[in-house]
């Protein structure tokens, strides 16, 4: 009896020690946690936009997840739904991809600084989010949604964000503001709105083409904790063939200490074919990020 107790013991600590393992972030020099990243695309990107069929290209991709396009006013934004989601949730399960986040990107057509539709639509893609498991709902603020050179716009945005950021902090979603305007414009709002749930959605290639310095930006918004996730993107060409240093960009992410979703979009050449594409991109990212 002793012995057998002995034994029960020892498999006892060692199943436990093996589950702590398990759960805790493996560590590099100095006894610091190696940063670990999950690389998605954007289902936009892949021609499969508020389509449940983006989950099993992305299986083919060998990607660990999709985000999501809630939708558009045409499908009354159909994620929002619960039969939708729980769809979305069976596919997850069929093909091993993981939903890695959701995005309106409708705001750049309907905009959120304008029109009230979309006060409903935030509001419900974090009930979406909660019911998904994701963490990150991108807020798009371009074409017509764009907030550059419109400080009235801005205040509407601050307004309405200050109104929803509670429901976000209580669900335990981030608010991800990604437009063209620069580091310190993007802080003015998320200090106005005073949300630790409202941050920078950073996109390398919009801030690039704006001709900001993306890896000074990085750092900078990154040390003071205000980059939720990063799109990779690059226009008619791979990413590592393009304008973007991505070897910088991961000089920089590890400065800042970030670990989490990288969401591929666009990075497909002129005349290129987009699975091809995305097995490429997928194995750069992760060579990059390895």
């Amino acid at each position: 009896m002793m012995n057998r107790r002995n034994a029960l013991k020892k498999t006892s600590l060692l199943l436990g020690a093996g589950t702590v393992s398990a759960f805790m972030p493996s560590m590099g020099s100095f006894g610091k946690p190696k940063p670990h990243f999950l690389i998605g695309a954007c289902d936009w990107s892949i021609g499969k936009s508020s389509d449940v069929g983006a989950l099993e290209l992305g299986k083919k991709m060998g990607l660990d997840g999709i985000q999501v396009n809630m939708g558009t006013a045409a499908n009354d934004m159909h994620v929002r739904r619960r039969e939708v989601q729980e769809v979305y949730k069976a596919a997850a399960r069929k093909w091993g991809v993981t939903i890695g986040g959701l995005a309106l990107g409708e705001l750049n057509n309907i905009p959120y600084k304008s029109d009230s539709r979309t006060d409903v639509w935030v509001g419900d893609s974090i009930d979406a989010a909660r019911n998904l498991g994701v963490k990150v709902i991108l807020l798009a603020f371009f074409n017509k949604n764009d907030l550059r050179n419109d400080p009235q716009g801005q205040k509407v945005v601050i307004d309405k964000l200050k109104q929803v950021a509670p429901k976000a902090e209580k669900a335990g979603v981030i608010l991800g503001i990604e437009s063209y305007l620069n580091a310190a414009d993007h802080l003015k709002i998320i200090e106005a709105v005073g949300s630790r749930n409202v941050q920078v959605y950073y996109d390398v290639r919009n801030s690039s083409d704006m001709g900001y310095n993306i890896y000074e930006e990085i750092r900078w918004l990154g040390k003071q904790k205000q980059i939720c996730e990063f799109h990779f993107k690059e226009y008619d060409a791979l990413l590592g063939q393009g304008i973007v240093d991505f070897r910088k960009v991961r000089e920089a992410i590890d400065e800042i200490g970030y670990s989490g979703w990288v969401q591929i979009e666009n990075a497909v050449p002129k005349g290129g074919q987009i699975l091809e594409s995305y097995i490429a991109n997928n194995a750069f990212v992760r060579k990059i990020l390895a």
